[in-house]
């Protein structure tokens, strides 16, 4: 999946790792974590497959710099996956795994647990923010309000989801607080 993320980026615009890094934090990471190393792994098996090609910038004073561009193997691969398969849900839900089994321990705890969860998705959902000025400077430079339409819709599942994840923590706070 990082795989089709940085070809989707560099589909829209050629980069550095850092860059892809960068637009990774400020926009991808509300649904898509990635670490530097993994970034820079991926590309290096990115070129090899023929899917980008990186050229090497010398820069005065500074480190030489690999500008990465998406090949048109690479652009063939993301359109590929692009249109298999159609939209779904994942259906495995850690969180849900852990929570089927939070009887084990005492309502007390596991309010506790719940209020953390909350506090964790209000904060998360302050931080998506930011992203919207992600998606207005990001759009400023691609120059295309089509594609930055779909970001936006991407932002809005993110932050109705983290509203519906607070409703269900406040559902659960409730539920466990008439145990005791």
């Amino acid at each position: 999946m990082l795989k089709h993320g940085i070809l989707g980026l560099l589909n829209y615009h050629d980069m550095t790792g850092y860059a892809i890094k960068e637009v990774f934090d400020n926009s991808l990471n509300f649904f898509w974590t990635a670490q530097t190393s993994q970034i820079y792994r991926e590309l290096q098996g990115l070129r090899k497959n023929g899917m980008v090609t990186m050229t090497m910038i010398e820069q005065e004073g500074k480190p030489d710099k690999k500008v990465c561009s998406i090949t048109e193997k690479g652009r063939k691969e993301l359109m590929t996956w692009l249109s298999q398969g159609g939209l779904t849900v994942e259906s495995r839900s850690p969180l849900l795994m852990k929570v089927f089994f939070l009887g084990e321990r005492s309502p007390q705890e596991n309010i506790e647990c719940f209020r953390k969860f909350r506090s964790s998705c209000e904060e998360f959902l302050k931080s998506l923010e930011s992203v919207e000025e992600t998606i207005d400077l990001f759009e400023n430079i691609i120059q295309n309000r089509e594609k930055s339409a779909y970001w936006q819709m991407t932002l809005n599942l993110g932050r109705k989801n983290m509203r519906m994840y607070i409703e269900w923590a406040d559902e659960c706070i409730a539920r466990m607080e008439e145990m005791i």
